[in-house]
């Protein structure tokens, strides 16, 4: 069943962040469908979170995307190379939003096989966040896209981790972001080979 609107109106982003483990991620690209177990996430805390892209009240033509209204996607392009997936979350002009760190494949297979060039036993194939969009076709296109259509959505399962399975860590590669560098807001299930390194608590 897809996740209702009001799901990502919640404004508590790090509880969410966290919630959307075992949350299926799909795409319909062409007709194809893929989709992935959400195995790890970051939580972006908006305009007093230094490691944001909104930090500051910050706002450029890439940034807008954030200040809507949750349940929409924010999809950037880092390093040049890599596309980035970021759920929308809380209410308008608070522009909170969850990085997807690594999906587990799920549905698609085939499709998300020759996408990656490898196989989808590979934990390689969608750990780390430019590989899980990489995995479901995610690029800019996708950028602003409603995830209660038809191209990109979510849906719940069902599937629930206990406490003891879900590590809550530091996030990756935001140094700059000084002591929010710190804040543990990344979380991942533990033992999933689908999750990006560092991947050990």
């Amino acid at each position: 069943m897809k996740l209702k609107p009001g799901y990502y109106l919640n404004e508590d982003v790090v509880g969410l962040a966290k919630d959307l483990l075992g949350k299926v991620l799909y795409t319909k690209i062409d007709d194809e469908i893929t989709a992935g177990i959400i195995v790890e996430t970051e939580a972006y805390f908006g305009i007093k979170d230094k490691a944001s892209h909104a930090y500051g009240g910050r706002r450029t033509n890439r940034t807008e995307t954030m200040y809507g209204a949750g349940g929409i996607a924010y999809v950037y392009l880092c390093y040049g190379m890599h596309h980035l997936f970021n759920v929308v979350t809380s209410v308008e002009n608070d522009p909170h939003a969850v990085l997807i760190r690594g999906v587990e494949p799920l549905v698609g297979i085939e499709i998300i096989e020759k996408r990656r060039g490898m196989s989808g036993t590979k934990g390689a194939i969608s750990a780390g966040p430019g590989s899980a969009a990489k995995a479901l076709g995610i690029d800019r296109a996708f950028n602003t896209k409603s995830l209660l259509g038809d191209e990109i959505w979510i849906e719940d399962h069902g599937i629930r981790y206990d406490e003891e399975n879900i590590a809550a860590t530091p996030r990756v590669g935001i140094a700059y972001a000084k002591e929010h560098a710190l804040l543990p807001w990344r979380f991942f299930v533990k033992g999933n080979k689908y999750v990006s390194k560092p991947n050990k608590v």
